[in-house]
């Protein structure tokens, strides 16, 4: 694994991803998505260090193995792993609701899936961009 890219893909990805997360669920759909009952503020270091998380996630993923660093690969992986893990998140999310609104659980799903291959296409492109 070539350290460097894994660090520099991390960086860059976690910032793409709070930055596309701020745009689509902060802005575009901050009235779709209502907090929880009881919810407080959003706690914004939080957030991040979920997005760094994510970031440095699919870095790890890109620079094992193969080594992606091209854009198309990046955004399919991306898009692969970005569909279980909003389906494993929402599926969590929703275990003590009565009623699941199944709308809401598939604009979730579908935005993740976004904002996902726009952080892998990212990454990959960083991975290239470094050889």
């Amino acid at each position: 694994m070539n350290v460097k890219n894994f660090i520099v893909g991390g960086i860059v990805g976690g910032i793409t991803d709070f930055l596309m997360g701020w745009l689509l669920y902060g802005m575009l759909l901050k009235d779709y998505f209502p907090k929880p009952e009881g919810a407080g503020e959003e706690n914004l270091v939080f957030i991040f260090l979920g997005c760094m998380s994510f970031g440095f996630m699919l870095s790890f993923i890109f620079n094992q193995g193969e080594g992606i660093s091209k854009c198309v690969p990046g955004v399919k992986l991306a898009a692969g792993i970005a569909l279980f893990m909003a389906l494993c998140n929402n599926f969590f999310y929703n275990m003590y609701n009565q009623t699941i609104n199944w709308q809401m659980v598939a604009t979730d799903v579908v935005v993740s899936i976004v904002i996902a291959s726009i952080v892998g296409a990212v990454i990959a492109v960083v991975n290239g961009k470094m050889k």
